[in-house]
């Protein structure tokens, strides 16, 4: 791992307004998935967390779990996406999951960091049905109203909601169950949310405190939650089956990697109910 870093002999071109000298939580994900788009603050504030236990199969397994969710949906006849949260673009990304199954599937990144967004436009933005807003989730009034989302998705018609790996980064105070009731209140009969997050059942206390101290770094809360209150989350959604597992365990391929993970993340995947 250490030795990724030190191999790098370049940093990547920093957009105006970008401050180099905190980590981002984007970009700490990038790097944790051997991604090349961040800075040495960023790769620094991995390896903490990698030492304190967070490894690398976290990040890999929740990619995993977004590919097989992803496929799922559309196999439910999903053709539309709202991907919040979704950090910089990673292969296979949801609309390229989604398209295997439904070739006009449509889908929008949404993300609050400047450089997701510009390396999303680069890179995602095909002008037939991906875009990528810079909005916040928990502003989702925002969110909602913004142009390029509206003329993207229709809501009158089924969506998938996808909070991958995003909501222990929302503090108690910030009402992730608000926010998300939020976004239901626009969601047609047959939508979807899938939902990926850190749990405090069994976590490790010094590998929880270690992770608090490094997002602080990055000005971001870190706030792991009981089974219980993952499950509040689902509000007005039913589970599909496995229910709330852990990310290996949620309708694993035949190659899913089943090693209990350390600090475990728990997802899950629902239907609005009717």
């Amino acid at each position: 791992m250490s030795a990724a870093g030190t191999a790098r002999t370049y940093e990547p071109r920093v957009p105006d307004g970008v401050d180099v000298t905190r980590p981002s939580i984007a970009r700490i994900y990038d790097y944790v998935l051997f991604g090349k788009d961040n800075f040495a603050v960023d790769r620094a504030a991995a390896e903490k967390l990698m030492e304190s236990g967070l490894d690398r199969r976290h990040a890999l397994a929740n990619r995993a779990f977004l590919g097989r969710a992803v496929d799922f949906l559309a196999h439910q006849g999903i053709a539309q996406y709202l991907d919040l949260g979704s950090g910089l673009p990673t292969s296979p990304s949801v609309h390229e999951v989604a398209r295997d199954t439904i070739p006009a599937a449509r889908v929008v990144y949404v993300d609050h960091d400047p450089i997701v967004v510009a390396h999303n436009d680069a890179l995602l933005a095909t002008g037939d049905g991906v875009t990528t807003i810079r909005g916040d989730i928990r502003d989702p009034d925002s969110v909602l109203a913004h142009r390029a989302l509206t003329e993207c998705l229709d809501f009158s018609q089924p969506v998938a909601v996808l909070l991958l790996s995003v909501l222990h980064f929302i503090s108690h105070e910030e009402d992730a169950p608000a926010i998300i009731a939020k976004f239901r209140e626009r969601l047609a009969p047959g939508s979807y949310l899938a939902i990926s997050v850190g749990t405090s059942d069994g976590a490790d206390p010094d590998m929880l405190a270690e992770a608090t101290q490094t997002y602080a770094g990055a000005r971001m809360p870190f706030m792991l939650r009981s089974r219980a209150q993952i499950l509040d989350l689902f509000d007005g959604f039913d589970l599909v089956e496995p229910g709330l597992v852990s990310l290996p365990e949620w309708r694993p391929a035949f190659n899913t990697d089943r090693t209990p993970l350390k600090g475990p993340t728990v997802a899950a995947v629902a239907q609005l109910r009717k």
